[in-house]
């Protein structure tokens, strides 16, 4: 028989599983260590990357939300250089992984090999130039695209203005033919493999089930309980791939069928698995503001699932159409979203601006209360003096009142 899970308790385990809910987050004076935040690395299996930097960029965003105050020069030695323990890849979006994850993403690689002639109908044309990006690399080592450029590689079609110098490293990159070793000013600095990796990464290569297996059993991990669906959007992958492995790990007893009450896809339940080793807290205790691209909330299907929240990004959505805000972040308490917060780390004036801020339906009273100090601690940590509320949004009062009432 199917164990049932409530859905309350399905939010706590998948809270649990994402690293919420385990201690309180570092005050302002006390940074977290690299330790910590390689553990949060580690737990979520990815970072995604992301260039808008209103508040601050993406990737250093899901340590801030578990950890509270910590160095982001530790990430930044986690994630660059050729020592650092991770190195970035097409693996959800644009994300860094743990380095030892590399070689389960050969499937991929070679996906992006057998159709790369397609890739904007200009590949093939371009071998020739993609050996000799090989060769500059191999002379000079690493390099930005902007530093191989010239006058005479124009820029031009529909690639963002990309040269023909930019777009090739780029397919490069989805091939593995390059790795991206660092970011200059967010700008790639492409490798070749070997100047980067070890070895054993590099030459390692598991069968596509096995690779695929894996990459489930690292998101069953990571989410806790999880549908097919969320097992196969956290790395991307096709679904019918992930069905199969989603099998052979309930026959291994890795994965356990249940039931959640209301996760349903028409009028039928939507089957749903717990990962055998994942925790059932009886309650969660937290608040966090969440990047729009953390796992928590990056699968708008399943946000809308766990926490009845609907959730959209508008940073390209015209100015005058926004409803929330550019940067609008959820806002969780506990187990719940309850909010979201539109903020701007304005450095020249030093301070950390609330755009607008929201109270979902049913938000506890003390929402501003418990949310102060968050941003007081975001603040802190952007290196900023202080925090200013523009008004805007019907929980923008609340916490003007509260920060007078702390000041």
């Amino acid at each position: 028989m199917v164990d049932t899970v409530s859905p309350a308790l399905a939010r706590r385990i998948a809270l649990a599983a994402q690293g919420f809910g385990r201690a309180a987050p570092a005050s302002s004076d006390r940074a977290a260590g690299t330790r910590a935040v390689g553990g949060v690395l580690d737990r979520l299996g990815l970072l995604q990357i992301d260039s808008v930097n209103v508040f601050e960029r993406s990737h250093y965003l899901p340590a801030f939300s578990r950890l509270g105050h910590y160095d982001r020069g530790a990430l930044d030695r986690l994630t660059y250089g050729r020592r650092g323990r991770a190195v970035e890849y097409w693996a959800h979006q644009a994300a860094f992984i743990p380095r030892e994850l590399w070689p389960l993403f050969e499937f991929r690689r070679a996906e992006y090999r057998a159709k790369g002639e397609d890739w904007g109908g200009w590949v093939a044309d371009e071998r020739g130039l993609a050996g000799w990006l090989r060769s500059e690399l191999a002379e000079k080592g690493p390099l930005r695209a902007s530093e191989i450029e010239h006058d005479a590689n124009e820029r031009r079609g529909p690639w963002w203005g990309w040269s023909d110098v930019k777009r090739t490293l780029e397919m490069m990159f989805r091939t593995g033919e390059v790795v991206c070793v660092d970011r200059q000013r967010f700008e790639r600095v492409y490798a070749l493999p070997e100047q980067a990796l070890p070895v054993e990464l590099i030459d390692t290569a598991p069968a596509e089930v096995d690779a695929v297996r894996e990459l489930v059993a690292i998101a069953a991990s990571s989410l806790g309980i999880a549908t097919e669906a969320d097992l196969a959007d956290y790395w991307r992958m096709k679904r019918a791939p992930v069905r199969r492995a989603i099998d052979d790990l309930e026959a291994a007893g890795v994965l356990v069928p249940v039931e959640v009450p209301g996760w349903r896809t028409g009028a039928r339940q939507t089957p749903a698995w717990l990962h055998r080793d994942a925790r059932r807290p009886r309650r969660i205790e937290t608040v966090a503001l969440l990047s729009p691209f953390d796992p928590v909330v990056w699968f708008r299907p399943r946000t809308e699932r766990l926490f009845d929240f609907h959730y959209r990004i508008e940073i390209y959505t015209p100015e005058p159409q926004r409803v929330f805000g550019y940067y609008s972040l959820p806002l969780l308490v506990d187990d719940r979203i309850v909010g979201r917060v539109d903020l701007k780390s304005d450095r020249q004036a030093r301070v950390l601006r609330v755009q607008s801020a929201w109270a979902e339906p049913g938000a506890p009273a003390d929402t501003a209360e418990r949310l102060v100090p968050v941003l007081a601690r975001a603040a802190a940590w952007q290196g900023l003096d202080g925090v200013e509320v523009a008004g805007r949004g019907d929980l923008s009062p609340a916490i003007s009142a509260e920060l007078r009432r702390v000041a």
